[in-house]
C-alpha cells in the first residue's frame, strides 16, 4: 500500500482516540503491542499486552476471511452473488448471520437503517478527489430500490427480489467483526486489550493495572482535540458524524450520512452521536441510527433500549447524555 495513503487513512479514522495506554509501571510484565492493517478500506489496530501479543495475527487472518465474504467491493464475496445474481445465492453462517442483524437494525429504526442502501451511496463520491453532488434523478431512483424487507431468506439461501436493490454492509460490519475478534481473544484466555476498527473502540476487560481505559470522543471538524473522555472497560465506543467524510459544494456541507428517504445527506441539529454498549455491533446501528434520527428522538430511542448509551454533540458543540450515563467535566462515566 502507498505510505501516505495508509497514514491519510489511518488518521482519517480516529474518531475515537484511546487517550491513556498502560502505565509505565506495568510495562515490565505487560507491555503493549499493537499491529496495524487495512481492511474494508480502514486501518484496523488490535492491541494486546504481553504473551497474549501471538494472537495478533489471527485477529487479521479473521479479518481477511471476513471481508472476502460480506465486502461488497470484492467481486467473487457471497454478498457481491447475491447483489449481481436474480434469484438464491448459498452464504456462509457467517454471512447469513451479519444479514439477520442489519435486517433487524432495519426493523428497530424504522428503517432509517437500511443495508440495501449500496445502490444509493454508490452514487456519493465521498472518497473522490473532486467530489460532487449526483444528478437528482439518480438519486430518486436509487432511493426507489432501498427497501431492506426486499432481502428474502430461505435458510442459507439469501436473494433480492428487487434486483436494482444493493446490499451494503459497511454501515455495521466494522462492530459485527469487531465482537468477533472479542469472542475469539476471549477464548484463547485474553483479560485485557483494545480492538480499533477504524474508529470503533472494543475493548477487553481493563488495563493491566486493573483501571479504566479512557476514551477520547473526537471534537467535530477539530482535527486533534476532544469534546470528552469516556472512562469504562469491556465496553465497545462507537462514534457517527457528519465531520467523518464530507465535501462542500457551492458552500454547503455534503456529509456521508444519507437520509434513506431522501437520497441526501441527513440534516438536523446533531454533529455526532457516540454509542457505549457491551456490543460493538450495537454501536455501529445505533450510532447511525441516532443520527439520522436527531437529538429528541434518538435519546428517546436509547433511554428505552437496555445495556445501550449514548453522548450526543448537537450543533452547538453541546454534550447531551442518556440516562445510564453521568458527565462531570468532560468525563463520562456508567452510572452503577
Amino acid at each position: 500500500m502507498n505510505i501516505k495513503k495508509y497514514i491519510s487513512l489511518f488518521l482519517s479514522c480516529l474518531l475515537i482516540i484511546p487517550i491513556c495506554t498502560l502505565p509505565s509501571s506495568c510495562a515490565k510484565d505487560r507491555s503493549p503491542a499493537t499491529l496495524s492493517e487495512c481492511y474494508f478500506d480502514t486501518v484496523i489496530s488490535i492491541t494486546l499486552y504481553g504473551d497474549d501479543a501471538k494472537y495478533i495475527d489471527d485477529c487479521f487472518d479473521i479479518c481477511d476471511s471476513y471481508e472476502k465474504k460480506i465486502s461488497n467491493t470484492i467481486e467473487d464475496s457471497e454478498i457481491s452473488k447475491i447483489n449481481k445474481h436474480n434469484g438464491y445465492i448459498k452464504v456462509s453462517d457467517d454471512t447469513l448471520e451479519i444479514l439477520k442483524k442489519g435486517i433487524e437494525y432495519g426493523d428497530i429504526s424504522g428503517g432509517q437503517f437500511d443495508i440495501t442502501i449500496g445502490g444509493l451511496s454508490d452514487l456519493w463520491p465521498f472518497g473522490d478527489k473532486s467530489p460532487h453532488v449526483p444528478d437528482s434523478n439518480l438519486i430518486d431512483n436509487a432511493v426507489k430500490h432501498v427497501n431492506y424487507k426486499n432481502i428474502i431468506i430461505d435458510g442459507n439461501n439469501v436473494m433480492l427480489k428487487d434486483n436494482e436493490s444493493k446490499i451494503d454492509l459497511g454501515g455495521i460490519a466494522k462492530g459485527f467483526i469487531a465482537d468477533k475478534l472479542k469472542s475469539y481473544l476471549k477464548s484463547k484466555g485474553v483479560k485485557n486489550g483494545i480492538i480499533n476498527l477504524g474508529g470503533n473502540i472494543l475493548l477487553i476487560g481493563k488495563k493491566p493495572d486493573g483501571t479504566n481505559y479512557n476514551i477520547g470522543i473526537k471534537k467535530p471538524f477539530e482535527e486533534n482535540d476532544i469534546s470528552a473522555t469516556v472512562s469504562v472497560n469491556d465496553y465497545s465506543v462507537v462514534s457517527s458524524g457528519n465531520y467523518e467524510r464530507y465535501f462542500y459544494e457551492n458552500d454547503k456541507l455534503y456529509h456521508h450520512i444519507l437520509d434513506v428517504k431522501t437520497g441526501y445527506p441527513v440534516t438536523n441539529d446533531l454533529l455526532s452521536v457516540s454509542i457505549i454498549s457491551k456490543k460493538s455491533v450495537d454501536g455501529d446501528g445505533f450510532s447511525t441510527t441516532c443520527f439520522t434520527m436527531g437529538l429528541k428522538e434518538g435519546m428517546k430511542l436509547i433511554n428505552n433500549t437496555k445495556d445501550v448509551e449514548a453522548v450526543f454533540i448537537d450543533e452547538d458543540y453541546k454534550i447531551h447524555c442518556s440516562d445510564g450515563l453521568k458527565n462531570k467535566d468532560g468525563i463520562i462515566t456508567l452510572r452503577k
